[in-house]
């Protein structure tokens, strides 16, 4: 094929967006089917406030988790270079 050939046959995306009927896609016709049978219940737009601190640690609690981790690891370092021949 010509290169001219390949230019007439490129899809235009102006004529496909003004076409009258657009089929939806795979995912939302499987959707409809569903919801059609047993539609979804309303969802809030943001979660209820009680349920964001359950089941958390509290902020100084894991502060003091990772300043003592940072520690552990100072002396674990300090312990080595002490320990190792020269």
């Amino acid at each position: 094929m010509s290169e001219r050939d390949d230019e007439e046959r490129e899809f235009d995306l102006t004529w496909a967006d003004g076409a009258e009927h657009k089929e939806p896609s795979a995912r939302a016709r499987m959707l409809a089917a569903r919801w059609k049978e047993n539609p979804p219940g309303p969802v809030p737009f943001r979660a209820d406030p009680d349920h964001v601190g359950s089941g958390r640690r509290s902020s100084w609690a894991s502060t003091a988790v990772v300043l003592g981790s940072v520690a552990a690891v100072i002396v674990l370092l300090g312990y080595i270079n002490f320990r190792a021949p020269y």
